[in-house]
């Protein structure tokens, strides 16, 4: 049997599968949790990822790696390849007005939609490198190279030392805000512009399938890796077609697609899948933490709640969940709102159907985002720590409007990972077949009533506590 390796270097963990390179098979798994925080040092990444492979039984008898890690995560390195300072990771919010300023020096949001597809928010590393050039113009000085998580991890795990031999995918470049997923090139001005004329060495993007070097310790083939998104969509098998829709703290949705979106809002960003294609991903603020907070009020559990949920129609009662502000609709200040209240759905029964129904109305709105750009949408994927919810699943498909399918649990990063590796361990023009297991599929009939409810009253919430 031939193995291979994945690895997930997430926000909280890092998990890691061994799997059959043929058939994916699950042989072994570990993990390791990483440190709290928005800014962590990279060398905790690699204590956690030792853990974790230690966890799993080691990798000596794996043939191929590959880590798909947490998108976005700027690492400064100096001209000797050692840390300039802790990383800042995707949540760090302090390069919010950095990305309001990057924004207006190259003329607005349509400028950056023409030059990379992806118009900078906080999360996104060219804004992180401008806050970087403006308040620590020192450390930007001593950066001679500037790398992402997935990066970094995969070159330590290789032992080189010289940043000429650190790589990256498309998949991950693409989140940076200076690499265009249309023309697979990196955006060295746009570089230049957020770290204010400094222009370090950037790793060179991989082929999907490429082998980018060896493991230091048993000379396994080392896959080029990706961010978390394309790796869990490489894992799902997602085609032209598919939307992703993942609901975990915040709410993701993408797609993997041969459209290149140009979408001057902001809200799609034209990022790079794992395998050559598009993924034109958006994300909202508000996930599953929707259904803790209305579990929480109701005083109930998740599966009274998703009972609850089933056992009423909200019968004119909307939700907007804007509980902790919103990122798309980019709202920062916005608070959730009750609307329609009446002494007839005053109950719990229509409490918890109106907080399902506004958490997957917004990502309906995602999906129709999508649609408008010319993504096919055929049907959902759906996937995370809400899809565990019956109420989600059962009227996913009525607010969607396509079938949705929920695979069973698993760590799809990793496993994404992994199948990467077997790719690159074959040298196949294209991913290997993997035996997966049956989703359970879930349709309905549609409600476009809900939506249109939803809607008329979702613009009015402004940042002011609603009651109505």
């Amino acid at each position: 049997m031939t193995l291979v390796a994945g690895i997930d270097s997430s926000t909280q963990s890092c998990k890691v599968v061994v799997r059959d390179a043929e058939t994916g098979a699950l042989v072994r798994s570990g993990r390791a949790k990483h440190p709290p925080g928005t800014e962590v040092d990279p060398q905790h990444w690699a204590d956690a990822m030792a853990e974790a492979v230690a966890d799993a039984g080691g990798l000596d008898d794996v043939d191929a790696i590959s880590v798909g890690a947490q998108q976005h995560g700027m690492i400064c390195l100096d001209a000797e390849g050692s840390v300039v300072r802790p990383a800042l990771l995707w949540n760090d919010t302090r390069s919010a007005s950095s990305a309001t300023d990057l924004i207006d020096d190259l003329g607005g949001a349509q400028a950056w939609t023409d030059a990379v597809g992806v118009v900078p928010v906080a999360a996104i590393t060219a804004a992180k490198l401008r806050w970087l050039a403006d308040n620590e113009p020192d450390a930007a000085d001593r950066t001679a190279a500037v790398c992402l998580p997935h990066d970094w991890l995969t070159w330590q795990l290789s032992g080189a030392t010289g940043l000429d031999t650190l790589t990256t995918d498309r998949g991950d470049a693409s989140g940076t805000g200076y690499f265009s997923a249309a023309t697979n090139a990196y955006r060295t001005d746009l570089l230049s512009l957020a770290l204010r004329g400094r222009e370090p060495l950037l790793p060179r993007v991989a082929g999907p399938s490429e082998v980018v070097g060896r493991a230091s310790s048993k000379g396994a083939a080392l896959g080029p890796g990706t961010g978390d998104n394309a790796a869990a969509a490489l894992a799902l098998d997602a085609r032209d077609g598919d939307v992703v829709v993942s609901i975990g703290t915040s709410g993701v949705v993408s797609a993997v697609s041969t459209v290149t979106p140009n979408d001057a809002s902001g809200e799609v960003a034209a990022f790079a899948d794992a395998t050559g294609r598009q993924l034109p991903l958006l994300c909202t603020l508000n996930g599953a933490p929707v259904l803790d907070a209305m579990a929480k009020l109701l005083g109930v559990d998740h599966a009274r709640l998703a009972e609850l949920a089933l056992s009423s129609a909200s019968e004119g009662l909307v939700l907007v969940p804007f509980l902790e502000g919103e990122r798309t609709p980019n709202r920062p200040a916005a608070t959730g709102a009750i609307h329609g209240l009446r002494q007839h759905n005053s109950t719990p029964g229509h409490l918890a159907r109106a907080a399902v129904e506004g958490l997957l109305c917004g990502l309906a709105d995602g999906i129709d985002r999508l649609r408008h750009l010319g993504v096919r949408t055929d049907r959902v994927l759906l996937v995370g720590g809400g899809a565990r919810s019956r109420a989600i699943c059962e009227l996913a498909p009525t607010i969607f409007g396509v079938p949705v399918a929920v695979p069973e649990p698993g760590e799809y990063v990793a496993d994404g990972a992994a199948r990467q590796a077997a790719w690159a361990l074959s040298g196949d023009a294209e991913p290997p077949s993997w035996t997966h297991a049956t989703a359970t599929v879930y349709e309905g009939v549609a409600t476009p009533e809900i939506r249109d409810r939803y809607s008329s009253v979702r613009e009015l919430t402004d940042g002011s506590p609603l009651l109505g």
